[in-house]
Protein backbone atom coordinates (compact mmCIF):
# COMPACT_ATOMS: atom_id res chain seq x y z
CA UNK A 1 0.00 0.00 0.00
CA UNK A 2 1.55 3.30 -0.78
CA UNK A 3 1.81 6.36 1.54
CA UNK A 4 -0.54 8.23 -0.82
CA UNK A 5 -3.24 5.30 -0.24
CA UNK A 6 -2.73 5.00 3.81
CA UNK A 7 -2.99 8.72 3.98
CA UNK A 8 -6.21 8.86 1.98
CA UNK A 9 -7.69 5.76 4.17
CA UNK A 10 -6.82 7.76 7.15
CA UNK A 11 -8.39 11.22 5.72
CA UNK A 12 -11.56 9.30 5.14
CA UNK A 13 -11.45 7.45 8.66
CA UNK A 14 -11.22 10.75 10.28
CA UNK A 15 -13.61 12.47 8.06
CA UNK A 16 -16.57 9.70 9.12
CA UNK A 17 -15.35 9.80 12.54
CA UNK A 18 -15.58 13.72 12.48
CA UNK A 19 -12.71 13.66 14.30
CA UNK A 20 -10.34 15.61 10.84
CA UNK A 21 -10.70 19.09 12.06
CA UNK A 22 -9.53 18.59 15.31
CA UNK A 23 -6.82 16.12 14.30
CA UNK A 24 -5.69 18.94 11.89
CA UNK A 25 -5.39 21.13 14.64
CA UNK A 26 -3.32 19.15 16.92
CA UNK A 27 -0.62 18.14 14.26
CA UNK A 28 -1.06 22.32 13.35
CA UNK A 29 -0.09 22.86 17.47
CA UNK A 30 2.99 20.23 17.65
CA UNK A 31 4.62 21.48 14.61
CA UNK A 32 4.13 25.04 15.93
CA UNK A 33 5.67 24.12 19.71
CA UNK A 34 8.16 22.22 17.66
CA UNK A 35 9.60 25.13 15.93
CA UNK A 36 9.63 27.03 19.18
CA UNK A 37 11.20 24.37 20.92
CA UNK A 38 14.02 24.57 17.44
CA UNK A 39 13.93 28.70 17.76
CA UNK A 40 14.80 28.57 21.63
CA UNK A 41 17.32 26.36 21.25
CA UNK A 42 18.51 28.26 18.39
CA UNK A 43 18.98 31.36 20.47
CA UNK A 44 19.60 29.14 23.52
CA UNK A 45 16.72 30.98 25.37
CA UNK A 46 16.05 28.38 28.87
CA UNK A 47 12.41 27.27 29.18
CA UNK A 48 12.87 29.47 32.72
CA UNK A 49 13.46 32.74 30.87
CA UNK A 50 10.81 32.35 28.23
CA UNK A 51 8.75 31.38 31.37
CA UNK A 52 9.26 34.75 32.75
CA UNK A 53 8.96 36.30 29.88
CA UNK A 54 5.51 35.34 29.75
CA UNK A 55 4.31 35.97 33.05
CA UNK A 56 3.93 32.39 33.38
CA UNK A 57 5.50 29.39 35.31
CA UNK A 58 8.13 26.99 33.61
CA UNK A 59 5.35 23.89 34.57
CA UNK A 60 2.79 26.06 32.33
CA UNK A 61 5.46 26.66 29.61
CA UNK A 62 6.50 22.54 29.76
CA UNK A 63 2.93 22.30 29.46
CA UNK A 64 2.72 24.45 25.91
CA UNK A 65 5.58 23.15 25.24
CA UNK A 66 4.72 19.23 25.34
CA UNK A 67 1.43 20.58 23.47
CA UNK A 68 -0.86 19.29 26.53
CA UNK A 69 -4.08 20.12 27.30
CA UNK A 70 -5.62 23.37 26.21
CA UNK A 71 -2.72 25.48 23.79
CA UNK A 72 -4.29 28.32 22.26
CA UNK A 73 -3.03 29.49 19.23
CA UNK A 74 -2.38 33.22 20.82
CA UNK A 75 -0.70 31.46 23.91
CA UNK A 76 1.74 30.12 20.90
CA UNK A 77 1.57 33.80 18.80
CA UNK A 78 3.08 35.10 22.68
CA UNK A 79 5.66 33.02 22.85
CA UNK A 80 6.86 33.20 18.99
CA UNK A 81 7.04 36.84 19.29
CA UNK A 82 9.25 36.87 22.13
CA UNK A 83 11.56 34.76 20.53
CA UNK A 84 11.27 36.78 17.51
CA UNK A 85 9.08 35.03 15.24
CA UNK A 86 5.44 35.45 13.89
CA UNK A 87 3.07 32.43 12.94
CA UNK A 88 1.42 32.76 9.66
Amino acid sequence: MTRWIRRKLVDVFLGEEGMREAAKAEAVTRVVVWQLSQEMARQGITKAALAKLMGTSRAQLDRILKAKGNVTMETLQRAAALVGRELV
